[in-house]
């Protein structure tokens, strides 16, 4: 049953990993507290909020250190910080970044195509089997046309150990159109910081059972459901 690279965010010595994805490790983390709602100078909504699902995802890894995550989140110092603060490496990939450059903001049907497919998966997640001991996923998956989310899917229970967890975000609403994306950056491990990057069209919805059927190759799922209309989905390989 679950591209722009990075780079010298941190200003310091950086490990290429994979497919240039880049890991970090060693590095100190000054939490800062939560922050209230603000709308930042580009004008986008920033708001704080407990997550049920990161609490989660870091209470499977806590007492452990050397571990190698993966995020597939718009790259950002804060989560960068607090993952290497834990004595884990990170590794980033902007994959929404790179499924745009690869194929065009919401053209589904061009993320139809096998051989677009073979090639995206050449130059994103080229990692060795097992290599990751959990992936923050966020909100990517639902933004990816069927065969591609298929494919992906299968590529991320490869590069992920047995027993390891993802962590993905879902919109719960149903309805038609585009809905907002989000940046998010880790506050501490139980706290998120939401920020909008803008309005995206979800390539279909997804309830409860369409989660089920998606992650069947996963060995269990858990759902959690957010004031902001998400779903958090922790997911175990």
């Amino acid at each position: 049953m679950l591209r722009d690279r990075f780079k010298g965010i941190l200003g310091g010595p950086l490990a290429a990993a994979g497919n240039g994805g880049a890991a970090a490790s060693g590095v100190p983390s000054p939490h800062a507290p939560a922050a209230p709602v603000r709308r930042p100078p580009g004008g986008e909504i920033s708001y704080t909020r407990h997550s049920h699902g990161l609490d989660q995802f870091f209470s499977y890894i806590k007492d452990r250190s050397g571990l190698s995550i993966l995020d597939l989140g718009e790259t950002t110092q804060a989560n960068v910080l607090f993952v290497t603060s834990l004595g884990h490496r990170v590794y980033s990939e902007d994959f929404l970044r790179s499924l745009d450059a690869a194929f065009g903001v919401d053209d589904f049907a061009e993320q139809s195509h096998p051989a677009g497919i073979e090639l995206f998966l050449r130059q994103n997640l080229n990692y060795e089997a097992g290599q990751f001991d959990g992936v923050l996923v966020w909100d990517v998956l639902q933004y990816m046309a069927p065969p591609l989310l298929a494919a992906v899917l299968e590529r991320l229970h490869q590069i992920v150990k047995p027993k390891s967890y993802l962590l993905a975000m879902f919109h719960a609403q149903e309805r038609k159109g585009p809905l907002p994306c989000f940046t998010f950056r880790i506050s501490d491990a139980r706290t998120l910081l939401l920020t909008e990057r803008g309005l995206r069209q979800p390539s279909q919805s997804f309830n409860n059972r369409a989660l089920e059927k998606l992650f069947q190759q996963f060995d269990s799922i858990k759902f959690f459901l957010t004031r902001e209309q998400l779903r958090e989905v922790i997911v175990k390989r």
